[in-house]
């Protein structure tokens, strides 16, 4: 596989010329370093700019070892924190594609190698992949000079070996695509010398080998060009022209060759930076040095600025450390006869704690069960900081008043992880604040909230407030009557807490306990299924369950006493003296009996209980003078007087009547 993207860039490069054999050895070499990397899960490419959007980079599923339905079920997606995105991942396929222009200079300027990094994230469970892209230079910038002509006045009596600078040209492609070697049009008085400066940068100035003679050729025309490595090859034009002037025979001197400064980022505009100086030996005109920007590569125009007259150098522009860190700034001091001479000013920033930390969250799981296991990963983010040294060190925490704790095995990326058990009855939400702070003077910090909600496990019973109910129903009620409501409450959520009320299967009396009640099982409300008689049965006893809708169901029984009160509903019966229907029951009373004498007793029950079985006597009817009474409270009857002439022999009274009960006896 990587053969064959070597093969495929090589073609792209080529474009159907040879191709030199020790580049192409190099880009096997780079190739095969791409596929050492892989053996770690740290991915590399590499890939030529200006490729097409669609344009395949890699196979990721296959470098990966994994298959496509694994990237499809773990949502496979590309994080990256820039705000252009060259990526595309087809989960489809498993391939990395080109989805945005890739421009290397644009991305990268002189910086080499030139790369930009990204993560590849897959849930379920999570794996966290980094993937180095490499852009490889394309020879797509011709060499530049800042001017299409200069104008050099040079005296005749110029010695041989005098040197005339002609600048610099700048391509912003690197390597064997940047610039090469200039080459000057054919002359018989000058020859061209090539020159490259400490920072690497290729300048060329002319070398005068013939003297010149001004009354023969007061003009000279050249043409510079600058030509870079590419292949094919690519070149820039600059027009020379040479005005023969008398006598200026010694170029400025500068007083050192690197001039240094050091200054902050957030030096404001108009702050002076240094001086330059050269002198020139000679007089009057030609002694009168003027002094320049000998490179304007970048943006050094827009930042700095050099009085021509004094050569000193001051700030115009805005610095920012973090864009670059360094200027190299190349002077020309020229005196008025065009000879010249360079020098260097490095200007070296420092850096100022102007940066805020930036959390980017990779991933974030919203939802996390209660019973999740302590070191479930709840999110994992990544923090950076644009400023260096102490300024870009960030430490990272998360309040500790919550359930969980941060995780670090790379640096700068974190794991947001549960350090407690959760109990969504306690706790249901959770706001968790995620603070990043760098070690700046002062220090600036940066918060993220995550907003976590706690799902709900079926950890709770249903609970009553009670284990025993107690019920009264009076007997003969209705059937269908209400005679109770049970209530139960549980802790949990949703379908975890919905409760239904269940009779549980037990025996009264010898019938089923279904048979004298009912329960609702959404409202717990007890039903009474017959009419109840409390001379047969005094109390129900039953269990009810009460069952939540959880997977699997918890439940809580409870048991339920049914007292069942009496009513007077039974008659008093006469037990003594024993009546039939046709006969009359008969005492024999001697007519000597004492006032008290105790003829009967009548014996009455009444199977109600309680004031309803209280039983009181009273003789129904009597004659105008009453021989006997009856005991109220014990049913005796006895004579009141003194038997007597008058009283006839046989004595008949109605009955003997029960003040509580509601029958008789006679």
């Amino acid at each position: 596989m990587l053969v064959f993207r070597a093969c495929r860039w090589i073609q792209y490069q080529s474009r159907g010329q040879p191709l030199d054999r020790v580049f192409l050895w190099r880009v096997l070499f780079i190739m095969a370093a791409c596929s050492i990397s892989n053996t770690n899960a740290q991915i590399r490419y590499s890939v030529p700019e200006e490729m097409k959007k669609g344009s395949l980079i890699g196979n990721i599923a296959h470098d990966l070892g994994l298959n496509v339905q694994r990237l499809r079920s773990g949502q496979a997606r590309i994080v990256s924190g820039d705000s252009t995105e060259y990526v595309e991942l087809k989960t489809d396929k498993g391939i990395l594609v080109v989805k945005e222009r890739i421009d290397r200079e644009q991305l990268c300027a002189e910086t080499t190698p030139c790369s930009f990094t990204f993560e590849i994230i897959l849930d379920n469970p999570m794996e966290l992949h980094h993937v180095t892209v490499e852009i490889l230079d394309v020879n797509d910038h011709s060499p530049t000079f800042p001017k299409d002509e200069i104008n050099l006045e040079i005296s005749e009596s110029a010695t041989n070996g005098a040197r005339f600078l002609l600048g610099s040209a700048d391509d912003p492609d690197v390597g064997v695509n940047a610039l090469k070697n200039y080459i000057m049009s054919t002359n018989n008085n000058f020859i061209l010398k090539q020159h490259s400066r400490p920072d690497g940068v290729k300048y060329a100035e002319m070398v005068l080998q013939k003297p010149l003679d001004r009354e023969q050729h007061p003009r000279l025309s050249l043409i510079l060009t600058a030509v870079d490595g590419g292949n094919p090859q690519r070149s820039g034009n600059m027009k020379i022209e040479v005005t023969v002037l008398d006598a200026n025979d010694n170029a400025p001197v500068f007083n050192q060759s690197v001039y240094k400064a050091t200054i902050a980022e957030n030096t404001p505009k108009g702050t002076y930076i240094t001086t330059v100086k050269a002198s020139d030996a000679d007089s009057g005109m030609y002694s009168l040095i003027s002094y320049s920007f000998a490179n304007l590569k970048g943006n050094i125009n827009e930042v700095f600025e050099i009085d021509e007259t004094t050569g000193v150098i001051t700030l115009t522009g805005v610095l920012d450390f973090e864009k670059s860190k360094k200027y190299e700034i190349g002077i020309e001091a020229k005196d008025q006869g065009g000879l010249g001479n360079s020098a260097k000013v490095i200007v070296d920033l420092t850096d100022v704690n102007d940066n805020a930390p930036v959390i980017s969250v990779m991933s974030f799981s919203s939802s996390v069960s209660e019973d999740a296991p302590l070191g479930t990963t709840i999110a994992i983010f990544s923090v950076k900081d644009l400023d260096a040294g102490e300024n870009g060190h960030v430490d990272c925490m998360v309040d500790r008043k919550n359930q969980f704790k941060l995780q670090s095995s790379l640096r700068n990326y974190y794991t947001l992880v549960t350090d407690a058990a959760l109990d969504r009855e306690r706790v249901a939400e959770y706001n968790i604040t995620i603070t990043a702070i760098d070690s700046g003077s002062p220090a600036l910090s940066t918060q993220k909230t995550l907003n976590l909600k706690v799902s709900d496990v079926n950890d709770n019973p249903p609970r009553f407030q009670e284990s025993v109910y107690t019920t009264f129903v009076t007997e003969n009620n209705p059937p269908g009557l209400s005679i109770f409501t049970l209530s139960a409450r549980d802790d949990d959520w949703n379908q975890n807490a919905r409760i239904s009320y269940l009779l549980d299967e037990t025996t009264v009396r010898g019938s089923p306990a279904s048979s004298f009640i009912s329960v609702n099982a959404d409202s717990g409300v007890i039903h009474a299924l017959r009419s109840f008689d409390y001379e047969q049965m005094k109390s129900v006893h039953v269990c009810v369950k009460a069952q939540d809708g959880g997977s699997p169901p918890l439940s809580t029984n409870v048991t339920l006493d049914i007292i069942i009160k009496d009513e007077n509903d039974n008659a008093p019966q006469v037990l003594y003296p024993v009546q039939t229907g046709a006969s009359v029951v008969a005492e024999i009373v001697p007519r000597a009996a004492e006032v008290g004498y105790l003829v009967t007793k009548v014996v009455a029950v009444d199977v109600d209980s309680g004031q309803n079985a209280w039983l009181s006597y009273k003789l129904q009817k009597t004659t105008h003078r009453a021989l006997f009474e009856v005991g109220l409270q014990n049913g005796e009857i006895r004579t009141v007087r003194q038997v007597t002439d008058k009283d006839v022999v046989k004595q008949k009274r109605e009955g003997v009547k029960s003040l509580r009960g509601r029958g008789s006896c006679h």
